[in-house]
């Protein structure tokens, strides 16, 4: 039953995997073109040897691990929409097959592993973010490997060890784990502490490999660049909470008392612990998920309707036997959303990917004890209820594959950067027919394109390219060689020129040579020339 489970989770995974999504997004292109950077040179776009803290790409300096991943399939298949997407496919069935060992290390039930697997499989949640190329769905396996052999290390002190290691593997792949990740050591450590005192040597031996291995990080971690990507995003560097602060007291008198109740930094945990709760809302869980439709099918959850009662009914029964095992999922659920709660966009899928498979593990749990209890009390219902459960289900299930099959790629093909990809052809098949190529930059970085399609090697790529820095760090490439980005510098006109526009209508002296639609219909450049 489990083979035809992960059988049933590489299909949903890897089927058309190179064009649904419908095209690689900024970030996608930007890990794959550093995978084929490394693979081929061991340097990174930014000619930097085998980073190990961080890779500076966009200057939004990417965690390696996704990268490094993700350069082994690269290197052994080639640079495409496939081989960067098939990292985090690969670690999506991973995440099925851990669910299930995980589910027999916290329930003792292969029936209860068997649902939750099937649940992981088909869950709208996983099979999104393990069609793209999402750091974050490569650490919440690290992250659910890091659980399962903490786990089994109760038991077997030794298995501390690869716990530690998948648990820094995901601190290396994704920004939010690098919170979660020592924060889950700390929380698991103290709950089964009865359990592993005995195994003191092998709990030191982990702690000290996690010193070792996260040394490198620490100089970025301290760094300008990290605290800005901080403040980038970070809830607490508003100055709206502080302008509210002063605004009551002075309203207030400006007493002592209105000075302690309307501090700012009440004002700041109220709004640090309303990010917190959206990541359980039930609009986000049950019936919109998450609002960006780059990393979710809109009009639905990132659970399904069929998912409430049994989630509901699994809590219950975690709770109300509050052994150490079921303390630890729960602490689980409670760790994982705390850093994206800092940030400003709440409730984010990608940022709290690693709370899966909590919900398929309840969903599991919840259900066998409904139908047991229906079993028991009024075995007459039954049969009816099993089969309403297999039609919702299967309701469910088919109306997010038929959105996510048929419609997404139609509908959303413009949060995917469509176009890119037949732009970048068309212009590079006649880059020696012209003496100069304006592109424009308004739909965002359009050299990292022409980087993957290419693809540039490291050495022709950082001989070619002209980039500047802004203050906050970003990198920009302005050219590459005759290719300039950005239309600010189109001054001197004579020669053939190929000129590339998002929108509108070509200079006078130009001859519309090719316009590119994405699926809504949308013209998204507009190609022309100048002899």
């Amino acid at each position: 039953m489990l083979f035809l489970i992960l059988i049933l989770a590489s299909i949903l995974r890897l089927f058309s995997l190179g064009s649904l999504p419908p095209s690689l997004y900024w970030d996608e292109a930007s890990l794959g073109y550093n995978a084929y950077s490394i693979a081929q040179s061991l340097k990174d776009e930014h000619g930097e040897f085998l980073p190990i803290d961080r890779f500076i790409a966009f200057g939004d300096y990417k965690p390696p691990g996704f990268i490094y991943a993700a350069a082994l399939s690269v290197k052994f298949l080639g640079l495409d929409e496939v081989t960067i997407r098939l990292t985090s496919a690969l670690a999506g069935i991973f995440l099925v097959y851990l669910t299930f060992l995980a589910s027999l290390e916290i329930f003792g039930s292969r029936k209860i592993g068997l649902l939750a697997a099937l649940f992981v499989s088909i869950s709208p949640w996983s099979l999104h973010l393990s069609r793209g190329a999402f750091e974050a769905n490569l650490a919440a396996s690290f992250n659910l490997a890091g659980i399962y052999f903490f786990l089994k290390g109760r038991r077997n002190g030794f298995f501390l060890l690869p716990s530690f290691l998948f648990f820094i593997l995901s601190f290396y792949t994704f920004n939010a784990n690098r919170i979660i990740a020592p924060v889950l050591i700390s929380v698991f450590s103290l709950i089964f502490l009865k359990d592993i005192k005995s195994k003191l040597n092998w709990l030191a031996a982990g702690f000290l490999l996690t010193i070792l291995l996260l040394l490198p990080s620490l100089s970025f971690l301290r760094s300008r660049e990290s605290r800005l990507r901080m403040q980038e995003v970070s809830i607490f560097t508003s100055l709206v909470p502080i302008e509210e602060a002063n605004q009551r007291i002075k309203l207030a008198g400006n007493s002592l008392v209105a000075r302690i109740l309307h501090n700012r930094r009440l004002l700041f945990a109220g709004d640090y612990l309303k990010h917190y709760f959206d990541n359980f809302s039930g609009r986000f869980l049950f019936t919109q998920g998450d609002a960006n439709p780059r990393i979710h099918v809109q009009g639905m959850g990132e659970l399904y309707y069929f998912d409430l009662l049994p989630v509901l009914t699994g809590l219950y029964l975690l709770i109300r036997k509050p052994k150490p095992i079921f303390l630890a999922v729960l602490a689980w659920a409670i760790v994982v959303p705390l850093p994206a709660a800092v940030a400003r966009e709440t409730p984010h899928a990608l940022r709290i990917v690693s709370i899966l498979p909590v919900y398929q593990l309840l969903t599991a749990a919840g259900l066998l004890h409904l139908l047991m209890l229906i079993k028991k009390k009024a075995i007459k219902f039954l049969k009816p209820v099993v089969l309403i459960t297999v039609f919702l289900f299967v309701f469910n299930t088919s109306l997010y594959l038929h959105n996510y099959y048929l419609h997404f790629a139609r509908d959303w093909s413009g949060e995917w950067q469509y176009g890119y990809k037949e732009m970048v052809q068309f212009v590079l098949a006649r880059t020696n027919n012209y003496n100069q190529i304006f592109v424009t930059q308004a739909l965002g970085r359009p050299y990292i394109y022409f980087a993957f399609y290419k693809p540039f090697t490291n050495e022709e790529f950082l001989r070619e390219r002209k980039e500047d820095r802004d203050w906050y760090g970003f990198y920009n490439v302005t050219s590459l060689g005759k290719i300039k980005f950005g239309l600010e510098s189109m001054v001197d006109r004579s020669g053939k020129t190929l000129l590339v526009l998002s929108e509108g209508n070509l200079p006078d002296g130009f001859r519309t040579l090719k316009r590119i639609y994405d699926f809504s219909g949308r013209q998204v450049f507009v190609i022309g020339e100048k002899i």
